[in-house]
């Protein structure tokens, strides 16, 4: 059955995450970046950012929380057996620093039906506690029918 693209523009509420230096350096480890911006308290309290910063990728990582609540919406129904990654893509804006409060929000901008699967476009944006953007991030699934 496919989605009904009746859902394009439907949000969910908003995921807050704070940021601490912990996190940073597991994922800075997990993808083998040892930049010292990532890492190394006593050098990114010298650097222009004044702490510690986390690697333009970590926004997966509060990005990630908002894919939970669209795949077992109810009313989206999505096969997740059949739901597979397509693609993402992301643009940033501010640094995201130790001690961040990140407010991300999800929207679907789009579903296309096909002959044997739909395409799924959800956008996610993501805010720091002053209100500035700092991640945009585009997210394709594939469901398969």
């Amino acid at each position: 059955m496919a989605i009904d693209t009746k859902f394009i523009g439907k949000t969910w509420p908003e995921i807050s995450y704070d940021v601490c230096k912990e996190k940073i350096r597991e994922y800075a480890k997990a993808i083998k970046n040892p930049d010292p911006h990532f890492v190394d308290e006593a050098f990114a309290k010298k650097s222009k950012y004044g702490r510690i910063i986390a690697p333009p990728t970590f926004c997966v990582v509060f990005g990630g929380a908002l894919m939970e609540p669209i795949f077992f919406d109810n009313e989206l129904n999505l096969n997740l057996m059949m739901l597979v990654h397509g693609e993402q893509e992301f643009e940033f804006f501010e640094v995201v620093k130790d001690r961040d409060t990140i407010t991300s929000t999800a929207k679907i901008t789009d579903i296309v039906n096909k002959e044997k699967l739909d395409v799924l476009t959800i956008e996610a944006l993501s805010k720091n506690q002053h209100g500035r953007n700092v991640c945009r991030g585009i997210y394709t699934f594939v469901v398969r029918k």
